[in-house]
């Protein structure tokens, strides 16, 4: 694939064109409209691929000409690929801005559909390139050479900006034009599937899933070893799930009083519960940017409570230090700034989160059986969210010439070394990480079928 000769994650842009270029060549097959705008005013683009006996064909969209496909008078009517197949897939990438994996992936994945017609029988291929572009424009590491690295530009935004989490998190009324474009076409396509394709910086890979696949295990199993990604059994995102297979967990039902994950947002108010009103099913699809054997150990660990109280109290420690450089620098940062201001509203909404956290975690939350593979996964997620705090307020910190970022440097530079030392990461090649995803995703689609309608409509 042209985009990964370098190794490096393409930019929203870069996508669009390639998607665009895919178009101009298989103009009976491939479609690309933009089916939103950001609240940045970037586009959000959707390429579609559907043999032309399921629908008919339009003229693509160009990238940059600023038309809006959705608010044409034949969007969702049925002309274009995809609306009238007998079933539809949604891929989703770019939904969190720091993971930026999703969109090579999903082009990776729009040109096996092409090469394989089985795949198309019946069924048109969806993929939104980039979720969030106004995330990724703030977020650039287009291959990052360490931990450090990865850090010295990271971006995440804040929950109610995130697309996928909003409606978890905000009233109807005041979600983002992000999270309405998704919702619109999840409501357009009807998907039997929506994948949503995420990474973690380091780790392993691992699949949730909104309903039970089965047989997907095995599949996933085998790409992950013949790739030597790590599959992480223990995966701090789905605790207390279900694992049907190692790997893969199945989230809470939507009507269910099973608890959350160590977030605050209710994982079943996203919009990957949002397929469910149409039978649909939603899986995402994560996979490492660095691999550590050490949350693929499933021996059990001596003590998993002792270990989540210490734990605790060590998070509890890195945030008090980067919540007293930002007391101290607050008020001479320009906190309406672009950049500055999603940068600030993203450091004081994980440090906000970290007190819940670490309140759980000192409660002694994990259960008596938690693996080593467990705890490892938890010791990664727990130096990544002050490590994070402290990279983004880093970055206001040196656009304003701040003194408090010549200490706030060395604090960065330091825990990342450690997370390195702990963790042992070893780089997946862009490469790999996007083969990886994309069997994983053709996998789901297989298995899925496979499987038959969901046993209870809606549910």
């Amino acid at each position: 694939m042209t985009l990964l000769r370098d190794m490096c994650y393409p930019t929203p842009q870069e996508l669009a064109l390639a998607a665009r270029a895919l178009a101009d060549a298989h103009p009976s097959l491939v479609r690309l409209r933009r089916t939103g705008t950001s609240r940045g005013g970037r586009p959000l683009w959707l390429l579609s691929v559907q043999s032309p006996a399921e629908g008919g064909t339009r003229p693509a969209t160009a990238p940059g000409s600023g038309t809006d496909a959705g608010s044409g008078p034949d969007a969702g009517s049925g002309s274009g690929p995809g609306v009238a197949a007998r079933r539809n897939v949604l891929v989703v990438a770019g939904a969190h801005a720091n993971e930026p994996v999703g969109g090579p992936t999903a082009l990776a994945l729009a040109r096996r559909v092409l090469d394989a017609p089985g795949l198309r029988a019946g069924c048109g291929w969806h993929f939104l390139l980039c979720a969030d572009p106004d995330g990724a424009a703030l977020h650039r590491t287009p291959h990052p050479h360490s931990i450090l690295d990865y850090h010295r530009n990271f971006f995440r935004p804040p929950g109610p900006e995130q697309p996928e989490w909003a409606p978890s998190l905000l009233p109807p009324d005041r979600l983002p034009p992000e999270t309405l474009a998704l919702t619109a076409l999840i409501d357009e396509l009807r998907p039997v599937l929506q994948v949503s394709l995420h990474a973690t910086d380091l780790g392993g890979s691992w699949v949730q899933l909104t309903r039970d696949i089965p047989g997907l295990a095995e599949p996933f199993a085998k790409s992950a070893a013949e790739l030597r990604i790590p599959v992480e059994t223990g995966a701090s995102d789905a605790a207390g799930w279900p694992s049907p297979g190692p790997g893969i967990f199945v989230m809470p039902a939507p009507d269910s009083d099973a608890p959350g994950v160590f977030h605050p947002e209710d994982t079943r108010l996203s919009t990957w519960y949002h397929a469910h009103a149409y039978d649909g099913t939603t899986a995402i699809v994560e996979v490492p940017m660095w691999a550590s054997d050490l949350v693929d150990d499933p021996a059990p660990h001596p003590d998993p409570r002792r270990a989540l109280r210490s734990l605790a109290r060590r998070l509890t420690a890195d945030a008090d230090q980067v919540a007293r450089v930002l007391a101290g620098a607050r008020g001479q940062l320009p906190a309406g700034d672009p950049v500055s201001g999603p940068l600030l509203r993203a450091v004081d909404w994980t440090l906000a989160l970290i007190p819940q956290i670490a309140a759980e975690w000192s409660a002694g939350s994990a259960p008596p059986e938690a693996t080593a593979a467990y705890i490892g996964s938890i010791d990664a997620f727990a130096r990544r969210l002050a490590l994070r705090a402290a990279a983004m307020l880093l970055r206001v910190l040196c656009a304003a010439g701040h003194p408090a970022a010549t200490a706030l440097e060395r604090l960065v530079t330091g825990w990342c070394e450690a997370f390195a030392a702990r963790f042992q990461p070893r780089w997946v090649p862009v490469a790999t990480q996007v083969e990886h995803q994309t069997r994983t995703v053709l996998a789901t689609y297989e298995r899925l079928l496979a499987a038959g309608p969901p046993a209870t409509a809606g549910g």
